[in-house]
């Protein structure tokens, strides 16, 4: 099993639950600039203490997520550590008008890294077209074609045409050209049947999120009959698991120093979902007389009991999450566990507590067998 760091970098100040669009005058900036200068540290600890990558994603006009531009996380990154492996899960093809613009940014920064980026591609959120003003009805058709567009640039050597559908260009040759041949690994997280068409179609790994064990199952269940019609079998290596991870000293004091980040993270920071609802002039779901599953409730209701129940949190003991972490990649034939270490309104004091035990007391058992 490979134990990836997953950062959000949410915004931890809220006062209340985050509805879409938030108004920025609730972001301080010289507070933002010690925000990332902690995530950063964070980061090199990451590093230090053997994670096998770190990685974040690409999100915009929320306090949910600071880094509307990954890349450029990248690029900190890639000078603040030496080895570890850089994962972008992902950039959003869809709202990028020029995808050859992307396939220079991830090419420099594999180059500039040595050759330490994962790319990932995602199609985004309702509230990322939101922001750009970008329809949803042919995201995922700019996706594909965009993510065509982008390998062809990392591997054809001599300049070519592009006559697509949503993008034309008369001369394509990128400079610089990836490090890692013929290119940069992707992954292609998604839930939905037409994104996991387009992940095992591309012969790619796929990750799923906030989502319970049961349906985590389900999806990689779906993913794995969909590779198989393409001919291929996918390994535990492509199947890539997120889930929010806090490890203490016992049961109950991990409990009490998690709880309240993780309802932050849940019930102020996914409330953004509201206003999106709203705005599309949809009706809030009703909360069942009985709540059975995760999937019962919207993001924002999640508590912990149920998390934990339900296998979107991993909080406790050493023991107990060694235990919950080999027991879900077994379920699953999940290779990859990305976790949230710092989620919702953690300090960094606790954030790297957090990170330095689950090094020292859970990494090494869990790292016993990558290549299983």
């Amino acid at each position: 099993m490979r134990i990836y760091a997953f950062d959000l970098m949410p915004w931890p100040y809220l006062t209340a639950p985050s509805i879409y669009p938030d108004p920025n005058s609730l972001f301080d900036p010289n507070t933002g600039h010690e925000l990332y200068e902690q995530h950063l540290q964070q980061i090199e600890c990451i590093e230090e203490c053997g994670f096998d990558a770190i990685c974040f994603n690409e999100h915009h006009s929320a306090p949910y997520g600071l880094m509307p531009s990954p890349n450029l996380m990248a690029a900190a990154v890639a000078q603040r550590t030496s080895h570890i492996r850089i994962g972008i899960f992902g950039n959003l093809p869809a709202l990028h008008a020029h995808p050859v613009r992307l396939a220079e940014e991830i090419a420099m920064l594999d180059v500039m890294s040595g050759g330490r980026i994962i790319s990932g591609f995602v199609r985004g959120v309702t509230r990322e077209f939101l922001a750009y003003n970008v329809p949803l009805t042919d995201a995922r058709a700019r996706v594909s074609e965009a993510w065509d567009l982008i390998i062809k640039a990392w591997t054809e050597r001599e300049p070519f045409a592009w006559h697509g559908k949503y993008f034309d260009y008369e001369h394509v040759c990128i400079w610089p050209r990836p490090l890692q041949q013929p290119h940069p690994p992707i992954v292609f997280p998604a839930e939905s049947n037409e994104g996991l068409e387009l992940a095992a179609s591309h012969h790619v790994p796929t990750g799923a999120a906030y989502r319970s064990t049961a349906r985590c199952l389900e999806i990689f269940e779906r993913y794995r009959a969909t590779a198989r019609r393409h001919g291929w079998t996918p390994q535990p290596s492509d199947h890539l698991l997120l889930r929010n991870i806090y490890v203490a000293e016992t049961n109950a004091k991990a409990r009490a120093e998690a709880e309240a980040h993780l309802h932050y993270f849940w019930q102020y920071l996914l409330s953004y979902h509201q206003g999106i609802m709203r705005l599309l002039g949809q009706p809030l779901p009703q909360r069942p007389a009985v709540v059975q599953r995760a999937e019962d409730v919207p993001f924002w209701e999640l508590n912990f009991d149920l998390c934990q129940r339900e296998g979107l949190s991993i909080i406790g003991d050493p023991d107990y999450v060694i235990r919950e972490l080999q027991a879900q990649a077994q379920t699953l034939g999940c290779g990859v566990i990305m976790g949230l270490f710092q989620f919702g309104s953690m300090p960094h004091d606790l954030a790297m507590k957090n990170i330095r035990l689950f090094a020292k007391t859970v990494l090494p058992e869990v790292q016993k067998h990558q290549d299983a």
